[in-house]
């Protein structure tokens, strides 16, 4: 079979029966020899019925959510290739043509594009046409330089093995961001194709709830980005702080009519505190991501950690703490030189911050070598220790038990002759 159209459906009594013949007789004008697949996720309406009546093949999904429905229905296929689309009349499944001609081409997933295709009056909430969509469209394009134009169009077809080889675990909403940002990730041939979408023809309110999946999609595509997440804020807090702290570790800084002085100091040494740690978790992240398979193998982050040992970590850390234990003592003996009295903070934090901002950087890059060494580990499987004393008297039951099949062997033979005689 070459194409299988998985439609999920809750309750979509209303419309199912519609998609479902139109589908079919898309098949029957095309010559595609196809099904159409309802991963229907608990319908108590008859959803059920009416897609079988109409030509469908119903395939029970039990556990709840978008991306749960599309996933059972999508293992379930049996098409090389499979289209996704909704149940609520809201999508053309005449156009999927152009979907299984590149499909055919080798593209491994094809997108469409409502706003290349045109969206009818009514068909999507003005607040997700120029707000949620395009916004988080733009986030997925820069986060992962992906080239879609729109994140989260519900028609899309794929080839069916390269999908499932990406392993999606989301079960919600954010399922259509996944899709697309693994795929991206794993280097596939992506395409798009403009498709129009309609009003659908449910009375009922749909399943989508604005702002709670509208967070869950940018909730993904930050965590599946820890380099926007954590490196790139990392490093501009460094940065900042860096070059505030260094330029007030000398005195105070006016610029126009605004002086800056040690409070500004120590928000700078937190700046640089905040973006260290940031960056450690950029790494850790990127490798542990790595290691379950949840991101592609990076050979810049490969490259770091095998030059980052936890040898060379002990000694960026040790030299670092010793920075800032002489800070410590410097500012000792200034206290000293001001026998143990009342100091002018604007000279004693110059010398303090740095001090205490040396000591907890040395810290952070101690405990994050050793969590990343920690990390490093590879489970193993070793072979079994075997007992000499075992394997010896193993040896020996094998050889009594051969030789008890041997003897009863000689018997059942003498036996037979014996029979055999006494017949002659």
């Amino acid at each position: 079979m070459e194409l299988s159209v998985v439609m999920p459906c809750l309750n979509e009594a209303e419309t199912v029966e519609t998609c479902v013949r139109k589908t079919v007789k898309f098949f029957e004008d095309s010559g595609i020899d196809g099904e159409v697949v309802i991963a229907d996720n608990g319908s108590t309406d008859g959803s059920q019925q009416l897609a079988r009546d109409a030509g469908a093949r119903v395939v029970p999904v039990a556990e709840k959510g978008y991306g749960n429905a599309l996933m059972g229905g999508i293992r379930a296929a049996r098409g090389t290739y499979v289209a996704m689309g909704d149940a609520d009349d809201s999508y053309d499944f005449a156009t999927l043509e152009p979907f299984v001609q590149d499909l055919r081409d080798g593209a491994d997933l094809v997108m469409g594009n409502r706003f290349k295709g045109g969206i009818a009056p009514g068909a999507m909430p003005p607040l997700h046409r120029y707000l949620g969509n395009p916004v988080l469209s733009f986030v997925g394009r820069l986060f992962f330089g992906s080239k879609i134009g729109d994140f989260h169009c519900g028609l899309r077809a794929f080839n069916k093995e390269s999908i499932l080889r990406l392993g999606l675990q989301t079960g919600g909403m954010e399922f259509a961001s996944e899709m697309v940002v693994k795929a991206t990730l794993a280097k596939y041939d992506i395409r798009e194709q403009p498709t129009t979408l309609s009003p659908d023809g449910r009375t009922r309110a749909p399943h989508l709830n604005t702002w709670r999946d509208g967070w869950r999609h940018l909730r993904f595509l930050m965590l599946y980005s820890p380099r926007w997440l954590f490196l790139i804020p990392g490093l501009v807090f460094m940065t900042l702080g860096l070059a505030a702290g260094i330029a007030l570790s000398f005195g105070p800084v006016t610029v126009a009519d605004v002086s800056f002085d040690v409070d500004t100091l120590v928000g700078a040494g937190a700046a640089l505190i905040i973006g260290f740690q940031s960056v450690i978790f950029a790494l850790l992240t990127k490798v542990y991501a790595t290691h379950e398979g949840f991101l592609p193998p990076d050979p810049r982050v490969k490259k770091i950690t095998e030059w980052w040992s936890l040898e060379r970590g002990l000694v960026l850390g040790g030299l670092l703490a010793v920075a800032g234990l002489v800070g410590l003592v410097a500012s000792l003996m200034h206290w000293r030189v001001n026998n143990f009295g009342e100091l002018d903070p604007r000279h004693s934090l110059r010398i303090v911050v740095p001090a205490a901002i040396a000591l907890v950087m040395s810290l952070q890059a101690t405990f994050a070598s050793l969590f990343l060494s920690i990390l490093g580990i590879r489970r193993r499987q070793h072979p079994p220790v075997s007992d000499p004393a075992d394997e010896a008297a193993g040896v020996v039951d094998a050889a009594a038990e051969q030789v008890a099949a041997e003897n009863k062997a000689a018997r059942d033979r003498a036996a037979a002759d014996e029979a055999a005689e006494i017949d002659g």
